[in-house]
């Protein structure tokens, strides 16, 4: 068993795309539930629209970069205020309920045999990556140390994604310091006292779950940028990953999501590693390798369940934010 391997191999998911996206997407979560009390349970929707309206231009029509990626926010804002319009007024369980289902109709949607043409069907779409990696700055040869050794075109895609995330976090730290924030977050505590001010309390959920779910567009964007689109990475999985990584973290914080998609990416990785290098070296014998990764989600769930236990504000929460009118 490769320990160096296993261990180098978890530490570069620390600052890979995918977790850039992951933690994104948290960020966005973060938004809706954490400062607004808003139960999004169909983040991976957000984050398939922001793909597919990012590859399909850029494939059709060769947008550039920068008009790709608006198209993502347009769709994600337009996304949202189909989700919103008939559910905001309601209790919170049925934003949770309305979003969970719009997710899967999504993905379903773009696996459509009537719609290959347009979204590639169930095999997905590919060549797309051209437009964004014909702007790298980054001259060909090798970048960084130890396990974050980079290509060029690895380490754009890096800096692009890390960018987005700290972008979107001080965004969000200014939001939830201003005058916006502040009602928000009240509304998240008891939206009738809220109301009771003459604030439009339906107007500020939807502008919450608008920038939340533009976070899941960008993060969607991300997440496909080194890969092809594949809807079946769109599941309802994907989702509730993300709520982990959020509460890992702490869900009303600024560092909460980031930190805690990188601790849910690299124990991801280090315990898919180190069971099927037990299995490999016959030290676990009870378990077959195709069993490995269901196991390393069993203990992911565990160390959640004593997080809620013992700690339920997460890593960087406070229990002063755990007061939520839903």
């Amino acid at each position: 068993m490769d320990w160096g391997q296993i261990f180098n191999s978890a530490a570069g998911e620390l600052l890979s795309p995918v977790t850039a996206a992951y933690a994104l997407a948290a960020i966005g979560i973060g938004v809706h539930f954490g400062y607004a009390g808003l139960l999004n349970f169909g983040q991976a929707g957000f984050m398939a629209i922001g793909a597919y309206a990012f590859v399909i231009p850029t494939l059709l029509f060769d947008f550039p970069l920068w008009a790709a990626l608006l198209s993502s926010v347009f769709a994600s804002i337009l996304f949202a205020f189909l989700l919103g319009i008939p559910t905001l007024r309601l209790r919170a369980d049925y934003l949770a309920i309305v979003t969970i289902a719009s997710a899967e109709i999504v993905r379903y949607v773009v696996m459509t045999t009537g719609l290959t043409a347009i979204t590639g069907g169930a095999s997905g779409l590919s060549g797309f990556n051209s437009t964004f990696t014909a702007l790298n700055p980054f001259a060909d040869g090798s970048y960084g140390f130890g396990p974050w050794v980079f290509t060029a075109n690895q380490l754009w895609v890096r800096v692009f994604g890390w960018s987005l995330v700290v972008l979107a976090s001080i965004l969000v730290f200014l939001l939830m310091r201003s005058p916006w924030g502040r009602v928000v977050k009240g509304i998240r505590e008891d939206e009738d006292a809220v109301r009771s001010l003459g604030k439009n309390v339906y107007a500020y959920k939807m502008q919450a779950l608008i920038l939340g779910g533009v976070f899941g567009s960008l993060a969607g964007v991300i997440y496909v940028l080194p890969r092809s689109v594949q809807p079946t990475n769109y599941a309802t999985t994907l989702t509730f990953f993300i709520w982990t990584m959020l509460l890992l973290g702490g869900a009303a914080t600024i560092l909460g999501p980031i930190v805690g998609a990188m601790i849910f990416a690299v124990l991801l990785t280090l315990s898919d590693g180190l069971i099927r290098g037990l299995i490999s070296a016959n030290i676990i014998t009870f378990i077959s390798s195709t069993q490995a990764g269901q196991v390393r989600f069993m203990i992911i769930g565990a160390v959640l369940m004593l997080l809620v236990i013992f700690r339920p504000q997460g890593i960087f929460g406070n229990k002063k934010e755990l007061s939520f009118n839903v």
